[in-house]
């Protein structure tokens, strides 16, 4: 029975093995029937050690707040002031719809890194220059006041009464950084100690990934991900505006493979797995999404691009690659060429809210948990544990139960309601 309103469970076994009236035609049956009874109907309440509540409980079992860090990622290169006001200008849809949250509470945090961790430059002259960005390199970027000056913010909370303008004058990087974009090795710096066991008062990220919380990343960025473990980084540029270095000498550079292994191997401070979603909004084509090389010519010489995206200053091919990793449909992929980002904002916003998995508090046995999905056309999906459509991790120190969804029973985009019931008996 789902509490506190509908009776069943074992208090039907209980009314089936009832004592029936005793006639003096029927004690010989009686005693049959009661040894039958005794051995086939047994209360799961009466079992020693049994969680199964005897009585329906007033109160079901409660849904914790979905917590989501979200970490952007701006490319702060010369080519990016337009794209940066045009994230800026979308940013009240996207906190709309996190807030919306696709039926179940949002307890969200947003920050900002940039892709500037080093450039390497071989000039004309043949003089080979590495440029370091520490300041940068992974390091959450501090939060401007109204007046443009630096806070000793790091990142906004969702219930932030100013977090839309903080998150528009946060979101704009400026247009000094790197022009050597390296998004996969800023996100690994800035979710890897030493920064992310640094307190921020330090200089690290300490305290913005919490326990508990998926890391949702948004990378936007006009051009290809360059990026390395290795130091001095193994690929340079050059004067060259007609090649893509960083395509070339893919080889040099840590693989997208490998960053992906490093992202979802990230554990929280209890030890859990840590779900993280990835989101870009990158150079590919605004048709079909697609990474491919072209070359483009300008008044000052070819330039090269990705193919159908006009404003994009090379190919994507790394940046789809991870995209595609985490989503093979690549719904967390969008074009940087687009003249408006609000879909696509909206777009990530759904994919933060709708999560796979839930903590759970005051379940006290996990055959008993019944969750019921409300969709978007207004049915009602039942799932459970004991039909094989959810998957339960017991709590462990420091973290909560936690409720999967599984094959039919996934969590939809325009789902409207999650509710966690428990049968009971009484």
């Amino acid at each position: 029975m789902l509490a506190p309103s509908v009776r069943g469970g074992a208090s039907l076994v209980r009314a089936a093995c009832r004592r029936p009236p005793v006639t003096r035609h029927s004690r010989a049956p009686l005693v049959l029937l009661s040894a039958l009874l005794a051995a086939a109907c047994h209360s799961p309440v009466d079992d020693p050690g049994s969680t199964v509540p005897g009585t329906c409980q007033s109160a079901p079992p409660l849904i914790a707040p979905q917590k989501t860090d979200i970490l952007f990622v701006i490319d702060n290169s010369g080519s990016m002031a337009e794209e940066q006001a045009g994230i800026a200008t979308e940013l009240p849809a996207f906190l709309e719809a996190i807030k919306e949250g696709s039926g179940v509470a949002q307890d969200f945090r947003v920050g900002v890194i940039t892709t500037s961790v080093y450039q390497r430059h071989i000039l004309k002259s043949g003089q080979d220059v590495v440029r370091q960005y520490p300041d940068q390199s992974g390091r959450l970027q501090a939060v401007p006041d109204a007046a443009g000056n630096p806070t000793d913010e790091r990142f906004i909370d969702g219930t932030d009464s100013f977090v839309v303008e903080k998150f528009r004058r946060l979101v704009k990087q400026g247009t000094e950084g790197s022009g050597q974009e390296t998004p996969f090795e800023a996100v690994r710096l800035a979710v890897s100690s030493p920064l992310s066991t640094t307190s921020i008062a330090q200089g690290g990220n300490g305290g913005f990934l919490r326990d508990g919380a998926r890391l949702l990343v948004v990378v936007v960025t006009d051009e290809e991900d360059c990026s390395s473990t290795v130091r001095p980084p193994p690929v340079a540029l050059r004067d060259d505006a007609s090649r893509d270095f960083c395509h070339e000498q893919e080889n040099l550079l840590t693989s997208v493979e490998d960053y992906y292994a490093i992202f979802q191997g990230l554990h929280d401070g209890t030890g859990a797995s840590r779900e993280v979603l990835w989101a870009t909004i990158g150079p590919v084509a605004l048709s079909d999404k697609r990474a491919e090389l072209v070359q483009d010519s300008t008044p000052q010489g070819p330039v090269v691009r990705n193919a159908d995206c006009p404003t994009s200053y090379g190919p994507g091919y790394r940046q789809r690659a991870m995209a595609e990793k985490f989503d093979r449909k690549l719904v967390n992929l969008d074009s940087i060429c687009k003249s408006n980002y609000r879909d696509t904002l909206i777009g990530i916003a759904a994919l933060a809210t709708v999560g796979q998995s839930l903590d759970v508090m005051n379940l006290p046995d996990a055959r008993l948990a019944r969750v019921e999905l409300t969709r978007e056309d207004g049915s009602v999906q039942v799932c459970s544990v004991a039909g094989g459509e959810l998957r339960y991790e017991p709590s462990g120190e420091g973290r909560p139960a936690r409720l999967y969804f599984l094959g039919g029973c996934l969590r939809r985009v325009g789902d409207t309601r999650v509710d966690v019931k428990l049968l009971c008996a009484g």
